[in-house]
């Protein structure tokens, strides 16, 4: 499989797993698959640009938490897409980092078949 191919395997599992979690999480709702689709190519984007950012702003309280703030950084990458994406709505930072970590589990799991 290429590269290409891969980044678009990856959009697709993301999209999957934002929209099973949107069924799954109360507080987060989404409007169909399509929206799904355009939600994981932005938090793509916004993994690869604001998420390390975040990361080295709030590098001190990572540190003191002994990492644990990086599920705060992650609700809060998830709620700038669903600030971005119409038809994407999460209700404030709970659902979002628990959305986050479900996310990250089922790409995680999906992305094991497709590897």
């Amino acid at each position: 499989m290429s590269n290409k191919d891969g980044i678009i395997v990856r959009i697709i599992i993301n999209a999957i797993a934002i929209y099973a979690t949107a069924k799954l999480v109360k507080g987060v709702e989404i409007s169909s698959f399509g929206t799904a689709i355009v939600a994981a190519l932005i938090l793509s984007i916004v993994n690869a640009l604001i998420k390390p950012l975040l990361m080295v702003l709030t590098l001190p309280v990572n540190f003191l938490s002994l990492g644990l703030f990086t599920f705060v950084v992650d609700g809060l990458s998830l709620m700038i897409v669903s600030g971005i994406t119409k038809g994407f709505e999460i209700h404030g930072i709970i659902p979002a980092m628990l959305a986050s970590i479900i996310i990250s589990v089922i790409s995680a799991l999906l992305g094991i078949f497709v590897d």
